[in-house]
């Protein structure tokens, strides 16, 4: 691998020149691509060092590279990390499938479709294949989709993968049957993700596996399972307990439109001034997060909000156990919005609703914090809309995942335009 800039360079552009300067996840094909040419670039060297250097020299002029040699860079990291690791790799991958009855089936089948329990799959099987004893097991968690997503979950396992190590749970039978994860729950329209979420990796970690790692991540092919090997690697680090996936490093890729922009700048600075200990944390929301098993039995005995702000609680959790705890890990993340449960849903306002209750659980943050939550309360999905209009602008000249001391908004501002 490259030793100097320019080196580094040369030895980029003969690996990815003839790549395509685009990236399709529908496209079976090109997914391929990827697997391919990471297992290429492995073979001319492993390094960590070399692979850490040319991510830095991609990343350093994204424009100048295929996209595609972005996420090679990842995968190829990832799935070295996980050779040079000596323990044995135990995983289990848990999602939800809320209203994900068209992106499941395959492109051919649906003018949505991705395949994604196929890609999945396949990706994991792709990180373990040369891994000695590895294991790795998908939990799908139905979260009362009314288009059954779950039972199609099923069929299409025992058609196409009837050997495959994953399992469908329903979060509707686990509330009648009274699940630890389900007792404050009446019927699934009480969960908004976070349930789900909780009930998959309550089932996946409850026979205390040594070792075991579990991992929850988007339905989507948004974040391709192949970059794990990056979050394990951070858990195997000294005093850390969650390690996040990150949109919002320097090295990290994303593909996204602008169409949430105004909304979840508003939705990250305010949830930063409610809960101030975990304000280091870049990115709460991105859909790739792994603990170990014996963490996961910890956090979910605490676990309360079961609707998107889930991530919050999660990390707050975390961080009442062990103080900087967590480790953000950044990845490549290719957005998949055009049939998004998330967009439709629109939940920032009922997210900032939860980070107020976890604040006043947790008694995080001063008078200001406790004015903003007021405000809050007293929004109506409207005035929230207004708020968005008037300060999103504002805030697009900052990043205020980063930003998190500067004010830019009071909270005064916020109550008149809630009034």
């Amino acid at each position: 691998m490259a030793t100097n800039t320019r080196d580094g360079l040369a030895q980029a552009d003969r690996l990815f020149s003839r790549m395509p300067s685009g990236l399709d996840l529908r496209d079976e094909a090109c997914l391929e691509t990827l697997l391919a040419a990471a297992d290429a670039l492995l073979e001319r060297s492993d390094s960590i060092a070399g692979l850490q250097q040319l991510e830095w020299l991609l990343a350093s002029d994204p424009a100048a590279w295929p996209l595609g040699a972005q996420v090679v860079v990842k995968l190829a990291r990832s799935k070295a990390l996980l050779r040079l690791r000596e323990q044995r790799l135990d995983l289990s991958v848990v999602f939800a499938v809320y209203g994900e009855h068209e992106r499941m089936l395959r492109p051919s089948e649906h003018p949505l479709g991705e395949g994604f329990l196929d890609r999945k799959l396949r990706q994991l099987d792709w990180l373990v294949e040369a891994l000695p004893g590895a294991r790795t097991d998908l939990w799908i968690v139905d979260d009362g989709c009314p288009h059954g997503s779950g039972e199609l979950a099923r069929e299409i396992l025992a058609e196409r993968h009837p050997r495959a190590s994953a399992r469908v749970l329903f979060l509707a039978d686990a509330i009648e049957a009274g699940h630890p994860m389900a007792r404050s729950m009446t019927s699934t329209d009480d969960s908004r993700k976070g349930g789900a979420i909780q009930l998959g990796l309550y089932e996946a970690t409850r026979e205390r596996r040594a070792g075991q790692i579990a991992l929850f991540t988007d339905a989507d092919l948004s974040t391709h399972l192949g970059q794990t090997g990056l979050l394990v690697d951070a858990l195997d680090r000294p005093g850390v307990l969650l390690a996040v996936g990150s949109r919002r490093a320097p090295t990290s890729v994303v593909v996204k439109s602008d169409a949430r922009s105004a909304r979840g700048r508003l939705f990250i600075y305010l949830w930063k001034q409610l809960l101030p200990e975990i304000r280091y944390v870049a990115d709460t929301q991105c859909g790739f997060k792994a603990m170990h098993g014996t963490t996961a039995a910890r956090l979910l005995s605490w676990a309360q909000v079961r609707d998107f702000a889930f991530d919050l609680e999660l990390l707050v959790c975390a961080e009442q156990q062990r103080r900087r705890s967590i480790r953000s890990v950044p990845i490549a993340w290719i957005d998949s919005e055009e049939a998004s449960t998330t967009v439709a849903l629109a939940p920032y306002l009922p997210m900032l609703r939860s980070a107020v209750a976890l604040h006043r659980r947790t008694g995080s943050g001063g008078e200001r914090a406790r004015e903003f939550a007021r405000a809050i309360e007293s929004m109506s999905e409207s005035t929230w809309e207004r708020a968005v209009s008037t300060l999103g602008t504002r805030l697009e000249a900052c990043d205020p995942s980063l930003d998190v001391e500067a004010a830019w908004v009071a909270p005064s501002e916020l109550g008149s335009l809630a009034a």
